[in-house]
């Protein structure tokens, strides 16, 4: 029962010391990427870059007791810092106090809906956002994400949000690009890439970090114009409680459902992969509880939003993680950092941070996936089309829920018409199949074989009908139609009651039928609508080759 609510028992009771050596490691190693890629996605979330390591403190040791993962890196990671910049850019000015305030309630308000997720086992929900959605928010996001920093790496200012209002005001712009801080930012853009090529196991990011400031501090680069981060806090976030308003709630509440749901997608998906590898098991609804835990007890020690990264996660997996040990480590080494070196960052260039973001995000915009899409199923296709495009043009909560829309539209058109085929016998290979793709299959000339391949409700019965008298009709001689159920997983009761009607007027009375392969939960449901007692054996048949013996016996 401990091991159930406190899932860090399972791997603290059977710890090896063989396995220290790679979370020692591996916690190093995450420690040093995300050092400067938390005070990175602090500035894009419109917070102070010290708010970035506070949320690479508390928040990580929490998962690490609460989560499933044994590998998942927790933290701050582009998409949801974009996501809290255009949820309270709304609300406060980015960088105010009243605007950190918000932060802080937007995280108590997401760890409390991830957490009731999980104890109430609702982590299904994330379901209904499907791959095509999520790819092409990410994709457009990314976009987004990329251009809001050029800002900082070309020292301009730009007032513009959307992407082709950005390009056309840098265009205008360019003559005021300051020349110094460009400089810095495409040369850490090429350092990264280069380092990323030709020595990946090299923290990138900490050595563009470390040049740049020996860079910006030997010449004054502040003096010459260019922005740096200035005075970073010393020491631990004090605890302190969010500042409650229901008005800021209620404004709150669609981004924090939007990065509740995202943060979880993003953190499974990566949970699971490599989970699969190590052939252990995470469990869905305790990762929320994790999760939930990591962003409640965050914002009470001045933290932002967080969740599992894939860059991260996939670092610290391939440097040797083996527990959530690992993740404790990075924690205690950042709180070192805020401890006794948060000076040695007065001297960086804020073009850096941006150049880190621009490079991090780079790998999320996903140009195969639509064409894989379109190739399989052309609506899923549209649906990353249509919501790539409005992810764009409308905004970054807007987008995804126009994109969810769609897809939900496009499930239920395809639920409203479902797959159905007329089925004949295959002699040689004493199987049924569709006559339509195997136009030689034996048709009885007195039966009708139908089969349904969908759950039956109210909204895809008239269809259902339809069809059923459409091919009656065409066979004018039935005299027995046979309901092959096989494909029916459930029915509803408005659903039974409409296939009675549909079995009484296609034939007027004069065709007879059986239903056979009907599934139990089927059946318990067509029990309680007395259809045993209403059609006796017709509807119990196992298959349709009993179904069949029968209508010949019965000849």
């Amino acid at each position: 029962m401990l091991k159930r609510l406190f899932p860090a028992l399972n791997w603290m009771s059977d710890y090896k010391k063989s396995d220290l050596s790679g979370d020692l490691s591996a916690g190093i190693i995450v420690a040093v990427m995300l050092i400067p890629q938390g005070m990175a996605y602090a500035m894009l979330a419109g917070l102070p870059p010290v708010i970035g390591l506070y949320a690479s403190t508390i928040p990580l040791i929490i998962y690490a007791l609460f989560g499933t993962s044994r590998q998942l890196a927790v933290g701050p990671v582009a998409m949801v810092s974009l996501l809290v910049l255009a949820g309270v850019s709304t609300l406060a000015e980015p960088g105010t106090e009243e605007y950190i305030s918000l932060a802080l309630l937007l995280m108590l308000m997401i760890g409390l809906i991830q957490f009731l997720m999980g104890l109430f086992r609702l982590g299904f929900m994330v379901n209904f956002l499907s791959h095509a959605v999520i790819s092409a928010f990410t994709s457009a996001a990314a976009i987004i994400i990329g251009f809001s920093q050029l800002k900082g790496l070309l020292g301009i200012s730009i007032e513009a949000e959307n992407v082709l209002l950005v390009i056309w005001e840098v265009i205008n712009k360019l003559t005021e690009v300051h020349i110094p801080t460009f400089v810095i930012g495409i040369g850490s853009i090429l350092l990264l890439v280069g380092l990323k090529k030709a020595a990946p196991k090299i923290p990138g990011p900490l050595v563009v970090v470390g040049l740049s400031i020996v860079v910006a501090a030997a010449f004054h680069m502040d003096s010459h114009g260019v922005r740096i981060v200035g005075e970073v806090p010393k020491g631990l976030p004090t605890f302190s409680m969010p500042a409650f308003n229901i008005d800021s709630i209620m404004a709150l509440l669609p981004i924090a459902l939007t990065i509740s749901f995202i943060g979880f997608m993003e953190s499974i998906a990566m949970a699971k992969a490599i989970a699969v590898k190590e052939k252990y098991k995470v469990v869905p609804n305790r990762e929320l509880v994790g999760l939930g835990l990591a962003n409640v007890a965050g914002s009470f020690f001045s933290a932002y939003p967080v969740t599992g990264g894939f860059s991260r996660s996939a670092v610290n997996y391939q440097a040797g993680a083996r527990t959530p040990l690992a993740s404790i480590i990075t924690a205690v080494l950042i709180i070192l950092t805020l401890l006794f070196f948060t000076g040695f960052f007065y001297y960086l260039p804020n073009a850096v941070l941006a150049a880190i973001i621009i490079v991090a995000v780079i790998n999320l915009i996903d140009v195969k996936e639509p064409r894989y899409l379109f190739k399989i199923q052309k609506t899923d296709g549209w649906t990353w089309v249509i919501t790539f495009i409005a992810t764009l043009a409308i905004g970054i909560e807007q987008g995804i829920l126009f994109g969810l829309a769609f897809s939900l539209v496009v499930f239920i058109g395809r639920s409203a018409y479902p797959h159905v085929a007329e089925l004949g016998y295959l002699r040689k290979e004493n199987v049924f199949r569709n006559i339509k793709r195997y136009p030689e299959a034996d048709v009885h000339p007195e039966v009708l074989i139908f089969r349904v391949d969908s759950p039956l409700y109210f909204a895809n019965m008239t269809f259902l009908e339809n069809k059923l008298c459409e091919a009656v009709g065409e066979r004018p001689q039935t005299k027995w139609i046979v309901l092959d159920f096989s494909g029916v997983n459930t029915i509803d009761a408005v659903a039974i009651h409409a296939l009675e009607e549909i079995l009484k007027s296609c034939g007027k009375g004069e065709i007879r039928f059986k239903i056979a392969a009907i599934k139990g939960p089927v059946m318990d449901l067509m029990k309680k609508a007395q259809w045993d007692e209403k059609f006796g054996d017709h509807i119990k048949y196992l298959s349709i080759e009993q179904a069949m013996a029968d209508i010949e016996g019965e000849g």
